[in-house]
C-alpha cells in the first residue's frame, strides 16, 4: 500500500486479507480518523477557550502523527489545516498576553490607588471610619489580581506600612484615654467615697453646699469607662438622695411648726403695707421700726413662704428710705445756699442784659438787641427752673 503526498510516494504497508478495495478502505479510515481529531481541534478553537497552551499540545501530537501516517488521505492539505491552528494558537497566545498586560495593568494602578488611600488615612483621627475603611481596603486589595512578585510586594510594603501607622496611632490615643479615664475613675471614686460619708449627716445647710460642690466636680471631671461610670453614678447618686430625703423631711417637719409664725408676718406685712403711701415721714419711720422689730421676733417662716414675705417688706423699707432720701436733700443748709445764690445770680444777670437791650434798641442797634433778647429768654428759663428747686426747700 502508497500513499502520494508533494514529497513523492511512499509505502505505508501491506494488504493481504481481502481486495484492494477493502485495503484502500482500511488505511482511508485511519485518514478520516486522523482528519477528525484535527477537525475537534478546529472546533475547539473556534467554539470554546481553549488554552494556546493546551492548543499547542495538541497540534504537536497531531503534527508527530503527521510524520509518516499510515493513511490514505490528502495529508498535504491535514498537515496544512495544522499549520492554520498553530497561526490560530499563536494569535490567542498574543491576545492572551495583551490581555494579561492590560489586567496588570489595570491592577497595578488599582492597587496603587489602594496604597495612596490608605497611606492618606495613616494620619486620620476619625478611628472607627477609618479603621472599618481600611480593612475594606484590605478586602478590596485581594479581590484584585496579583502582580508580578517585586511589583506586588513593594506595593503591599507600603499598605502594610501605612495600615500599622494607623494602627499604632489608635493604639497609642486608647492607651492614653485609657489612663484619663482611669484618672476620672480615681476622681469620681473620692468623690462618691465623700458622698457616701455625707449621705447621714443633720447639716443640713453645709452639707447641701457641699453636695452642690461634688456635683459640680462630678461634671468637669470627665467621664469613665461606660459601665464604671454607670456604677459611680448609681453610688454618687444614691448618698446624694439619701441626705436630701432626710433633709426635706426634717425640713418639712420644721415647716409645719412655722406656720403660725407665717400667720403673724403676714399680719404685720399687711400692717406695714398701710405706711404707703408716706405722708407723715418721721410717724412712718417709727413704726416701721416696731415693725421690723416684733417681725424679729416671731422668727422664721416656712421655706415657700420666705422669699415672698422678705421681698414684700423689703419693699416698704425701700419706700421708707426713698422718702428719708428725699427729705434730706430737701432740708440740706448747703444745697439750699446753692440754690438761692444760683436764683440771685441769673436775677442779677437778667437785670444786666434788660439794660443791654434798652441801650441797643435806643441806639437803634438790631442785632445787639436781637443777641441781648436771646439771651434774657435763656435766663429767664433757667430762672424759673433754679425758682422751682428752691421752692422745694421751702415747703
Amino acid at each position: 500500500m502508497f500513499v502520494r503526498t508533494a514529497e513523492g510516494e511512499r509505502q505505508i504497508g501491506s494488504w493481504a486479507a481481502g481486495t484492494p478495495q477493502e485495503g484502500l478502505a482500511f488505511y482511508q479510515r485511519k485518514f478520516d480518523g486522523l482528519k477528525a481529531e484535527v477537525e475537534l481541534l478546529e472546533r475547539r478553537l473556534s467554539t470554546t477557550n481553549l488554552d494556546a497552551k493546551d492548543a499547542d499540545a495538541s497540534i504537536a501530537k497531531l503534527r508527530e502523527q503527521l510524520v509518516e501516517p499510515h493513511a490514505i488521505g490528502d495529508l498535504d492539505a491535514l498537515r496544512g489545516r495544522l499549520d492554520k491552528l498553530h497561526e490560530v494558537a499563536e494569535q490567542r497566545r498574543a491576545a492572551k498576553r495583551e490581555a494579561r498586560a492590560k489586567q496588570q495593568a489595570e491592577a497595578a494602578a488599582h492597587k496603587e490607588r489602594i496604597v495612596v488611600e490608605a497611606e492618606g488615612l495613616a494620619q486620620s483621627g476619625e478611628w472607627k471610619a477609618t479603621g472599618e475603611r481600611l480593612r475594606a481596603l484590605v478586602d478590596e486589595w485581594k479581590g484584585v489580581p496579583r502582580l508580578d512578585r517585586k511589583s506586588d510586594d513593594e506595593l503591599w510594603s507600603r499598605f502594610s506600612a501605612a495600615r500599622s501607622a494607623f494602627a499604632k496611632r489608635r493604639k497609642a490615643h486608647f492607651a492614653q484615654l485609657d489612663a484619663e479615664r482611669e484618672e476620672v475613675r480615681a476622681r469620681k471614686e473620692a468623690l462618691v467615697d465623700e458622698a457616701e460619708s455625707l449621705a447621714d449627716s443633720t447639716d443640713w445647710a453645709s452639707t447641701a453646699q457641699r453636695f452642690r460642690d461634688l456635683m459640680k466636680q462630678w461634671k468637669t471631671a470627665g467621664r469613665a469607662q461606660r459601665e464604671v461610670e454607670d456604677k459611680l453614678w448609681e453610688r454618687f447618686k444614691t448618698a446624694q438622695d439619701t441626705f436630701f430625703t432626710a433633709r426635706n423631711a426634717d425640713l418639712d417637719q420644721r415647716d409645719a411648726g412655722f406656720r403660725e409664725n407665717q400667720t403673724r408676718k403676714e399680719e404685720l406685712l399687711a400692717e406695714a403695707q398701710k405706711l404707703l403711701p408716706i405722708s407723715d415721714l418721721r410717724s412712718a419711720r417709727q413704726a416701721l421700726r416696731g415693725i421690723q422689730a416684733r417681725w424679729e421676733e416671731i422668727g422664721p417662716v416656712p421655706r415657700e413662704a420666705k422669699p415672698r414675705l422678705e421681698g414684700s417688706l423689703r419693699d416698704v423699707e425701700r419706700a421708707v428710705a426713698d422718702a428719708e432720701q428725699a427729705e434730706w436733700k430737701r432740708t440740706n443748709p448747703e444745697a439750699k445756699a446753692r440754690a438761692e445764690a444760683t436764683v440771685r445770680q441769673l436775677e442779677s444777670s437778667i437785670a444786666k442784659f434788660e439794660k443791654e437791650l434798652e441801650r441797643a434798641r435806643a441806639a437803634g442797634q438790631q442785632r445787639k438787641a436781637e443777641d441781648a433778647e436771646a439771651a434774657l429768654t435763656a435766663r429767664r428759663e433757667w430762672l424759673a427752673q433754679a425758682q422751682a428747686a428752691l421752692d422745694e426747700f421751702t415747703r
